[in-house]
């Protein structure tokens, strides 16, 4: 591991508010730097989104700008929210809150209980399914397992939207959900839940959002005493706010507008839940005055992947995709994402295993391989083949890191060792930080080599080992440090949830991938029935799953493979084809039509204070693509020409020196070099595109509004070959 790496593990605090701002690009240090008002981040994927707002919360804290205990940054996982946390303290903003809106409505509400409502809160329930099963009871439905999932989660939907049991079958009907059983017994089997509960005196999650909500909207005392506790909010992943979380957010506001959000439509995946991403793309209706900042520079994935991105994307429908942003890859180039297709489902995930076992022998870290599929039931099939071939692997979902009772053990050996380590001869021959670790940790099962095969035991040395790798880190980031100060650094890493990357070929789907990356993912399960899901019919549906698969091409840093089966059984009949999504850019396929728009450039959009509904002024940078090849364009020449300067030109030179000649003219009489006419550069772009209209000339990079109010119409006319006569006296 170089000396890099340990430095974005355990960087130095900086020094200064300024120094916050250092290593941001254009638009981070904007986002960094708005401080005040409401602020609307759009940000790609990879893009540096929360690197953008933990230094904007950082600087305005250093700053003296902003107080940290009133600052509330809220995400939607408590990985998320530790991950925040933790980036805040190296910034040295370690007072600021980071939560996600349940674990700061709960907070607020066991607080304000007793004034508000009196008497002991209600207890809360983790797990739904036991009290819809014996709602069900009650009512005399019976539900097979499948159902019972189902029908909580309708319940949890209903909730969120802020629906009431006899308004779900309309409420249902109109969001177009194909509930799992009759409206009317769902409905049902609501209202008997909400009676169970009641009557148990326990309450559940989303009812932690809805007595919030009630208290803050009842009580104005109590809203004063939160909105005076917290003046400002940043709000991370905006686009899978419910209607309800959104609620929540305005009474915390108020009629104050210190809110910075953050998300990207094309990244809305969580519909089922109630997740809308309107409250996103309607935010400079809600506030004219915004500050919109685009974040599209991906620094994640390689050119080869953010093409593909770019490309499934460009295929899309509906509102989500009319506001979609246009990556430009900012890393060097890497392969070509490879499809491969297989005669069966076992086949695939034995094709998958062989070529991780490959890359792992290459050098590869199983940590930082993925496969991702669309369903959960597909995981079995994958452990299996990894399994087989020898590879290690984490499900993920699984128990927190920090939660796991081999790692709860290790920190007590651990912090006995840091406090009586004298007197133990398992540390005699512990020359250093690491060797320390190893020998505490041997007498917790850790050995050099890890246990042959899978489960249990080979889990719990993969937690210890990333204890191992971590005091590593950790020694070569702090020289001289013990083991007392290891110690304290997994203090404050268990109070973040800041885990440290467990050694195994990650599996999950593709829902809990998000907001991860890795150097290599695995697509599998690419074909029609799984992505799109059968179940997706109506249009918004399968934009969805197209947003989906989006979301899992963006996880790979530098290679990518997706894979599909033609049958699901060794012999079986091969009905199935490759995603439809892949339409276009697989090779030997053909494109559907798509949209052709640029999409969403970046740049930054400013409100005008105190106005409603004028027209923002835009000052943007637009990603350019090549017009032969395809490749994003980063040079600044080449931008100018719209193409890569190895690509063939089919400038029109006839063309190219009339305008030659013409600019000559106007450098003359204006008493100015011939490059502030327009550049030699331009001129080319002008002569192989030969626009007919304004429209296309403007389009043409080095031809701005002023120089196309004055020179737009002679370029015209000698791009329609009229001839122009010189006028010494033109202007």
């Amino acid at each position: 591991m170089t000396a890099a790496t340990h430095s974005t593990l355990f960087p130095q605090v900086p020094d200064s508010a300024d120094a916050v701002l250092d290593g941001l690009d254009p638009e981070q240090r904007e986002v960094a730097t708005a401080l005040h008002g409401p602020v609307c981040v759009l940000a790609g994927a990879g893009t540096g989104k929360t690197r953008a707002i933990t230094h904007r919360i950082a600087y305005g804290v250093r700053a003296g700008i902003l107080q940290p205990s009133s600052v509330l940054a809220v995400t939607f996982t408590n990985r998320a929210a530790g991950e925040m946390r933790g980036r805040l303290r190296q910034l040295g903003a370690g007072g600021v809150q980071a939560r996600t809106f349940h674990s700061a409505a709960l907070r607020q509400l066991q607080y304000f209980w007793p004034k508000a409502i009196g008497g002991s809160m209600p207890r809360l329930v983790d797990r739904k399914i036991q009290l819809v099963a014996d709602a069900a009871a009650a009512c005399r439905i019976r539900l097979d397992r499948g159902e019972l999932r189902d029908v909580t989660a309708e319940i949890e939907w209903s909730k969120v939207t802020q629906t009431v049991p006899a308004d779900y079958a309309p409420a249902a009907a109109k969001a177009g959900r194909e509930a799992p059983r009759d409206p009317a017994e769902i409905a049902q089997l609501y209202a008997a839940y909400e009676d169970v509960k009641r009557e148990r005196s326990v309450i559940d999650f989303e009812d932690v959002l809805l007595l919030t909500v009630a208290v803050l909207q009842d009580r104005h005392d109590i809203a004063e005493q939160v909105r005076a506790q917290y003046q400002h909010f940043v709000v991370d992943e905006y686009q899978d706010v419910s209607p309800l979380q959104q609620r929540l957010l305005e009474l915390w506001l108020g009629e104050r507008d210190d809110l910075c959000v953050v998300g990207d439509a094309s990244q809305t995946i969580y519909s089922f839940t109630g997740a809308t991403p309107d409250h996103l793309l309607d935010f400079r209706t809600r506030h004219p005055g915004a500050t919109v900042v685009k974040l599209v520079r991906d620094y994640r994935s390689t050119p080869q992947v953010v093409h593909l991105a770019n490309g499934l994307l460009a295929q899309a429908r509906g509102r989500a995709a009319d506001h979609r942003l246009e990556l430009v890859s900012q890393r060097p180039p890497g392969p070509e994402p490879v499809y491969t297709e297989y005669t069966d489902e076992p086949a695939e995930a034995e094709g998958a295993a062989r070529r991780i076992r490959e890359l792992m022998d290459a050098g590869v870290p199983a940590a930082e391989i993925a496969v991702l599929f669309r369903t959960n039931a597909q995981s079995e099939t994958y452990e299996q083949a990894l399994a087989d071939a020898g590879v290690p692997y984490q499900l993920r979902g699984a128990e927190r890191f920090f939660d796991r009772p081999e790692v709860r053990k290790a920190g007590v050996a651990l912090r006995g060792a840091a406090r009586f380590g004298g007197n133990d001869s398992l540390l005699d021959d512990a020359v250093d930080l690491p060797s320390q670790v190893r020998a505490v940790l041997s007498g917790e099962g850790w050995t050099p080599q890890p246990p042959a095969g899978s489960g249990a035991v080979r889990e719990r040395w993969e937690s210890l080992a990333a204890l191992v790798n971590l005091a590593q880190d950790f020694a070569a980031a702090k020289p001289g440090a013990t083991l007392a100060d290891l110690v304290a650094e997994l203090d404050e890493r268990a109070n973040a949830q800041h885990a440290p990357t467990v050694q195994g070929v990650t599996l999950a789907s593709l829902h809990s991938a998000k907001g991860l990356e890795w150097d290599v993912v695995f697509l599998v399960g690419v074909a029609e029935g799984m992505m799109p899901i059968t179940y997706a019919k109506t249009d918004e549906q399968i934009e969805e799953e197209r947003r989906l698969l989006y979301v899992g091409v963006t996880r790979a840093r530098e290679r990518l493979h997706l894979s599909w089966a033609l049958s699901r059984s060794p012999g079986g009949r091969p009905s199935r084809r490759p995603s439809r999504f892949l339409d276009g850019l697989r090779p030997g396929s053909t494109a559907t039509t798509g949209r052709t728009s640029a999409g969403g450039a970046g740049g930054i959009e400013r409100g005008i204070p105190g106005t409603r509904g004028s027209a923002p002024r835009r000052v943007q940078r637009t990603p350019a693509r090549c017009r032969v090849c395809g490749r994003t364009l980063t040079d600044a020449g080449e931008m100018k020409l719209m193409r890569c300067d190895d690509c063939p030109s089919d400038m029109n030179e006839g063309l190219y020196e009339r305008l030659r000649e013409w600019r000559a003219d106007q450098a003359r009489s204006s008493g100015q070099p011939a490059f502030c006419v327009f550049t030699d550069r331009t001129l080319m772009a002008i002569a192989e595109t030969a626009p007919d209209d304004e429209h296309e000339l403007a389009r043409i990079p080095g031809v701005g509004m002023r120089k196309l109010t004055r020179y737009g119409a002679d370029v015209l006319a000698i791009c329609a070959g009229q001839y122009l006569e010189a006028d010494a006296d033109q202007d």
